[in-house]
């Protein structure tokens, strides 16, 4: 059980000139967790290696360290910087860890088994990770075309909502760094008693609203224009503006959009007699059948719009992979695109000369202010790419400076737009892109190339052991039928090798797996040759 700490009792911190490593020290020598919120996914590593420096390595800490280093087959160079510091119970956590690293920090510092979390503010968000202490160490952060901006209040205050938490620890502090007196005074006006800022409807954002008519429409909720505008009248944003006339305009444009993309198709009620003046309003709205489905795949109409165009512009050009990537990686759901570096732009420039006749995204001129985006949404595009050609994290992360959790976010969202461009292929009877968009969903999923489709449809099958198998000429059903039970065992293990035989209707009994002394399965470890050697 922790000793409780004396409420307003200052000790001398140990001086060094980074003070977040001084506070953290202090924070360690009273058996408490801390916190520190930075601006950049990279300081926050920084930070946590500064941190880290001054610690000692303990058998427990290298336990979890272990388990991070496994969370990726292949670990990377984040991976074993990440490792390095929660050897000395010092974590860092971003959006660029993968998935199953940020759970096992989230974890070990719950269970107090991590002292000391760097991170970036989405640590602050929907996440119940109280701390006894919370230093924000940036609150300034790059506002793109407005350089550095100072962090909301209410963003402030959702990270310090992380000390002190009722149950948890009797009080909490939150630590703000000032440079200096006028700037501390700065901080205590602003921060400490300075208001939130208010909180404003979204609604009439365009995705969001064209998205949301779409859905009320498909679902029959609202059945004609006069439903639909009663419906929004209601909603906080018509509360907060009053302007119910500007809002109706708005929705008459988005609805008259929906119509050119044909997702709405206006009706009129035959039976009752309508004047004029009221036909507008009493409208009945439909959702066509691909307006429907686009609303079942909850995607933005404009993406939908945006897919079925590059759709129609592949029956006039050849088939490419490259193209279907493209398409599906310049969709708004894939920001924010890779962001092509400086010394970057003639290698982008020439694969886009290169792809240039399959492409079904038409690229803007080179003097028009979308051509900067439309290069990020090509390397976007050779991102995935080069996944699918088997590249690993740590290349990809070299390469295209994407970190594992980055990657395996945006593949996830690249899943369900292949998959949404696909069902939208099958209702406008594009069957050819349809087949190739399946297969490049199986593609993108695993990471392989091809060549490799045929094993991929197995069960317990992904790249690694389908390359294995392709190696040893085993490349499709057939040739799992074709293959020695022993030849299987010895490149897949024995369990993996009856379930595939079982997968290809072969029942096949342990007696028949004879694997000879020495032989192994895939790779040997170092630890292995160590031990032959000796």
């Amino acid at each position: 059980m922790l000793g409780e700490p004396k409420k307003g009792v200052v000790a001398p911190l140990e001086h060094f000139s980074d003070p977040v490593i001084s506070i953290a020290l202090d924070t360690f020598k009273k058996e408490r967790q801390l916190i520190t919120f930075v601006n950049t996914k990279r300081g926050a590593e920084s930070q946590a290696e500064k941190i880290a420096a001054k610690l000692e390595t303990t058998e427990e800490y290298s336990l979890l360290a272990d388990k991070a280093l496994k969370a990726l087959s292949s670990p990377t160079k984040q991976c074993k910087r990440l490792a390095l510091c929660l050897k000395k119970g010092v974590a860092f956590h971003h959006a660029g860890l993968h998935s199953k690293q940020r759970e096992l920090i989230e974890e070990g510092f719950r269970e107090k088994k991590i002292k000391s979390i760097c991170a970036t503010p989405t640590l602050a968000f929907g996440l119940d990770l109280p701390a006894f202490r919370v230093i924000v160490r940036d609150l300034k952060r790059y506002g793109g075309p407005w350089g550095m901006t100072s962090i909301p209040v209410l963003e402030y205050e959702q990270m310090c909502g992380r000390c002190g938490r009722p149950g948890k620890d009797p009080w909490g502090e939150a630590i703000c760094i000032a440079k200096n007196d006028r700037e501390a005074k700065q901080i205590t006006e602003f921060y400490l008693k300075g208001e939130p800022e208010e909180i404003y409807s979204k609604l009439a954002v365009e995705p969001v609203l064209r998205t949301y008519i779409l859905s009320l429409v498909a679902s029959e909720f609202v059945i004609d224009k006069q439903s639909l505008f009663d419906f929004f009248g209601k909603t906080f944003y018509a509360a907060q503006y009053g302007d119910t006339d500007k809002l109706r305009r708005i929705l008459e444009s988005m609805i008259i959009k929906l119509q050119e993309w044909e997702f709405l198709k206006p009706t009129h009620n035959k039976d009752d007699f309508t004047s004029a003046a009221d036909m507008d309003h009493d409208e009945a709205l439909e959702a066509t059948p691909i307006g429907k489905r686009v609303s079942e795949l909850y995607l933005d109409p404009y993406t939908a719009h945006h897919l079925l165009k590059g759709l129609h512009r592949s029956t006039a050009k050849a088939k490419s992979v490259f193209a279907l990537t493209h398409l599906c990686s310049s969709c708004l759901e894939l920001r924010p695109y890779v962001k092509v570096r400086q010394a970057e732009f003639e290698k982008i420039e020439e694969k886009m000369a290169l792809e240039e006749p399959r492409l079904l995204h038409v690229a803007p001129t080179h003097y028009s202010d979308e051509f900067d985006t439309y290069l990020d949404t090509v390397k976007t595009a050779m991102l995935f790419e080069a996944w699918m050609e088997e590249a690993d994290e740590e290349t990809l992360l070299e390469g295209f400076n994407v970190r594992p959790g980055e990657l395996h976010a945006k593949l996830e969202r690249m899943d369900w737009l292949v998959y949404a461009a696909s069902e939208l292929a099958k209702l406008t009877s594009f069957h050819e892109q349809r087949k190739s968009l399946l297969q490049l969903k199986v593609r993108l999923k695993h990471g392989a190339k091809k060549e490799l489709l045929p094993l991929l449809k197995l069960r317990a099958v992904g790249r690694v052991r389908a390359r294995k198998l392709y190696r040893n000429n085993i490349k499709d059903v057939a040739g799992i039928q074709r293959a020695d039970i022993t030849l299987l065992a010895q490149l897949l293990g024995k369990a993996i090798a009856f379930k595939l035989k079982e997968q290809v209707g072969q029942r096949l009994s342990p007696e028949q797996v004879q694997v000879k002394p020495g032989k192994r399965k895939g790779q040997k470890s170092v630890v292995d040759w160590e031990e032959q050697d000796i």
